[in-house]
């Protein structure tokens, strides 16, 4: 009897361990192990809280304290911070170039061998490189910010509707130059117009500057690259000399707002509130609030509810907005002006993309009535609109 009993026992034994296998049943710390059974529709198995590993890959210091890698670290922070996650269970690898594509590969690799569950690469020119980590590492969900690729397995793309804030920015900008009495805004973008991305928030910018002083133009200066705070002076410089009394900025660091101070000219920066750069001079900034996607991604992870989607949202979900207007340096007015737009844009009343749009060739981008998709905006603004001059 006590014979039989073993025999069984063992059967049901093996029985289980070829269960767990066919269930996909993976190793946790410490030779723990987690319950991955798929349920339907799902892509990837529950991670328990306290056993997901976050990777990040940043293009500048996670230390900044102000810009573009600011903003994604202080929402991975909030993330961390909302989940109840360990520091221990975030691995950060910044100061990452984007245009060397070894040092992105290798920054890649060190986080898969560091066990990532998910890594997040926060540049855009870290694509293509995260689209062959995705291809190679397929257990690993692989999220990239500001891109357009995507694999519908385990590699999505994730940015924001930032061309909403941009327009509020504008008027703001618009509002100033127009108490000035000098119709010249000035605009550093890191890329030039085969980026829909930076193309697209120079015309959003110029549609609000213009909804409050239509004649006023704005000048584009083109650095070339995302984060080059030389470059970005150099811009702003040459910005200012051609008569511009309001800078903007598509670019990384605070330097735009930096010049324009020293200069006694006014700015808007971008991705986080520059005032503290600039306390006198800087009007707002179209900022992101990257928490809100960290957060909602990394606990469908957890949960097992993870899709492999793009994601896109704006104002409707908080993830983009102003930082607080600064009364010492906007123009009369200018609160009640972008509020009123504000409420417009969150009713629907008011779509920034919208005919009549003409190019500043002339030729007609939208009819009265027609609106940019979303692939249109993401992916194929490679014109500037009429008022906007390159110089």
């Amino acid at each position: 009897m006590k014979k039989s009993v073993r025999i069984i026992a063992l059967i049901l034994a093996l029985a289980t361990v070829f269960a767990l296998v066919g269930c996909g049943k993976q190793t946790g710390g410490e030779g723990e192990t987690q319950d991955t059974t798929l349920a339907e529709g799902q892509t990837f198995a529950p991670i328990p809280a306290d056993k997901i590993k976050i990777g990040v890959v940043h293009i500048t210091s996670k230390d900044d304290t102000s810009g573009y890698t600011y903003a994604h670290q202080k929402g991975i922070e909030e993330m961390a911070a909302a989940l109840g996650l360990k520091s221990e269970q975030i691995v950060i690898r910044d100061n990452v170039d984007d245009n060397d594509v070894e040092a992105t590969k290798a920054a890649l690799q060190d986080l898969v061998d560091a066990g990532c569950d998910v890594i997040f690469a926060t540049s855009y020119n870290y694509m293509d490189a995260v689209e062959e980590y995705a291809e190679k590492y397929p257990d690993i969900i692989f999220s990239h910010c500001s891109g357009y690729k995507s694999n519908g397995k385990n590699f999505n793309n994730y940015f924001g509707r930032i061309y909403e804030a941009r327009y509020l920015s504008g008027i703001a900008a618009g509002l100033k130059a127009k108490e000035l009495g000098v119709p010249i805004v000035g605009f550093v973008g890191a890329k030039g117009s085969d980026n829909s991305e930076v193309t697209g928030g120079i015309n959003a910018f110029a549609l609000g500057v213009q909804s409050v002083y239509p004649e006023c133009e704005v000048l584009v200066k083109i650095t070339g690259e995302w984060y080059d705070p030389a470059a970005e002076g150099i811009a702003a410089k040459a910005l200012i000399d051609a008569g511009a009394v309001v800078l903007s900025q598509h670019c990384d660091s605070d330097t735009v707002q930096t010049t324009a101070a020293q200069a006694g000219r006014f700015g808007v920066g971008y991705n986080s509130d520059m005032t503290p750069s600039a306390p006198n001079n800087h009007l707002t900034a179209p900022i992101w609030n990257w928490g809100v996607y960290y957060t909602q991604t990394v606990e469908a992870i957890i949960k097992g509810e993870w899709k492999c989607e793009n994601y896109y949202e704006g104002y409707n979900v908080n993830l983009v907005g102003l930082s607080p207007l600064n009364e010492k340096a906007i123009a009369h007015g200018t609160k009640e002006a972008v509020e009123e737009a504000q409420k417009k844009i969150a009713s629907g009343e008011l779509f920034v993309f919208s005919g009549p749009l003409y190019d500043n060739q002339g030729n007609q981008i939208l009819k009265e009535g027609e609106k940019l998709t979303d692939e249109q905006i993401t992916g194929e603004i490679n014109y500037y609109i009429k008022g906007v001059r390159v110089l």
